[in-house]
């Protein structure tokens, strides 16, 4: 009887030994699958929001308030437009191109250090359970679609009160595919993009977003040439309460824009907040306090503009620089985008219609060259290794190539849309104004 008991117990012993030991075992040591961080997630469904506030409404304000009132509509429905063809365009593919990584490779130069593939087209493998960082992937892709959507708004400024609607869909839309998914992907793809392997900084988009569309607009300005008037002609800013507005929103937005780029909810991000904070308010005060002292006033326009001016500078050095870094590039910014935007156009002739080049070009290689500075360490940056001259050699490399790049590809695509289906309205047409000539609406009726 007992050496019965004895076998059953043995035989007891010898199953959980053979069945359940091995589970507990593989379960104890099996990697736990990754998960959203649910603060990281939270924050950047707030900065994706913040993002597209940028655009609509903010931009679309800023910009109609400084056209004519026979072309505020225009401006507006163009900004509104481009939200929705380049949302379509980056669901289809222009996500793919920007941030497909297949067949990357870090330090090895191939077809795909410059454009992705198309793997994520139409958002194949983009799933509910898919991750970037800790944050969902459909997260990360409308964040950085918000980004796709602001930059060819901000070259309407360039061209503002005399592109067909017809030409700037066509425009949009290739120069989206064309400039916009290749600067995009070989600065920020990872390792085997070229921008990224050459140790290019650019936190949230001085080259991909604000030289990138400042370039293309000084060039659809010379493209398209002056409008009918101009610079004999008076043409103000027919409301500066609007323009005021949309700073505002922008000045706001950009939070979302700059400390989101940390695609997580740290000290990076709230570093990112502090600077954009300082520097913006520095610029501001200094297109002020410059134009004040060249004119006599201080202007609405003008400390409106600086604050962009502000915003635009900071943006590649966001994640990188110290409050100290932030004070001198928003000072600089402020000071040479007014320079830029009033005696270098004036002595130039171009017409950048709302300063797209002055603000935005320039802005952003004043941001992008003085990261190279400010990111070091012993400037109060973020970059304990970083040598300064280096740094600053390989900045001034990528704002050259995407100067280049930008300034080409953008002058053949008008240049061939302007062959096929025309580029500006009639002098009729502009006369009148595109609100009635492009859209058969009035912005205001009188």
């Amino acid at each position: 009887m007992m050496l019965n008991k004895h076998n059953k117990l043995i035989s007891l012993l010898f199953f959980l030994g053979t069945t359940l030991l091995p589970t507990l075992v593989w379960a104890e040591d099996a990697a736990p699958a990754p998960t959203a961080n649910p603060g990281d997630t939270a924050w950047m469904l707030t900065s994706t929001a913040l993002v597209l506030m940028m655009t609509i409404p903010g931009l679309a304000l800023f910009y109609a308030g400084m056209v004519r009132s026979k072309n505020v509509l225009s401006v507006m429905m163009q900004c509104f437009a481009i939200t929705s063809l380049v949302t379509i365009i980056w669901m289809i593919y222009g996500y793919s191109l920007a941030f497909d990584t297949t067949g990357m490779e870090k330090g090895v130069i191939n077809i795909h250090s410059f454009i992705g593939g198309l793997d994520k087209a139409f958002l194949s493998g983009v799933t509910i359970d898919s991750l970037t960082a800790a944050v969902p992937e459909t997260v990360f892709m409308t964040f950085q679609m918000t980004f796709a959507i602001i930059t060819p708004a901000l070259i309407v400024g360039a061209f503002a009160e005399r592109m067909k609607f017809s030409a700037l869909l066509w425009f949009t839309a290739i120069w989206v595919t064309v400039v916009y998914t290749p600067i995009a992907h070989m600065v920020w793809s990872g390792d085997g993009g070229f921008f990224w392997d050459m140790g290019v900084l650019d936190f949230a988009g001085g080259t991909v977003v604000h030289i990138n569309a400042g370039i293309a607009g000084l060039v659809a300005a010379l493209v398209l040439g002056k409008r009918k008037g101009y610079p004999t002609t008076a043409m103000p800013p027919h409301n500066l309460t609007m323009t005021l507005v949309g700073a505002s929103l922008l000045w706001v937005g950009w939070f979302g824009f700059n400390a989101g780029s940390a695609i997580a909810a740290n000290g990076t991000a709230g570093m990112a907040m502090a600077v954009t904070q300082i520097a913006t308010a520095a610029a501001a005060l200094a297109w002020m306090l410059g134009e004040w002292l060249t004119h006599g006033k201080p202007s609405v326009l003008g400390i409106a503009s600086g604050a962009v001016a502000g915003l635009v500078a900071i943006t590649p050095a966001s994640g990188f620089v110290g409050p100290i870094g932030a004070l001198v590039i928003g000072l600089a910014s402020g000071l040479l985008c007014f320079l830029a935007s009033t005696k270098l156009k004036r002595m130039l002739g171009y017409d950048d219609a709302l300063d797209a080049f002055g603000v935005h070009a320039v802005g952003g290689i004043i941001g992008a060259l003085l990261t190279g500075i400010f990111a070091a360490a012993s400037l109060g940056g973020t970059q304990v290794d970083l040598n300064i001259a280096e740094q600053l050699f390989t900045q001034f490399k990528g704002v050259v190539i995407t100067i280049i790049y930008c300034g080409v590809a953008t002058f053949i695509i008008l240049k061939a849309l302007d062959a096929i289906i025309g580029l500006r309205v009639t002098e009729e047409q502009e006369t009148e104004g595109l609100d009635l000539t492009q859209h058969n609406e009035r912005g205001y009726n009188l």
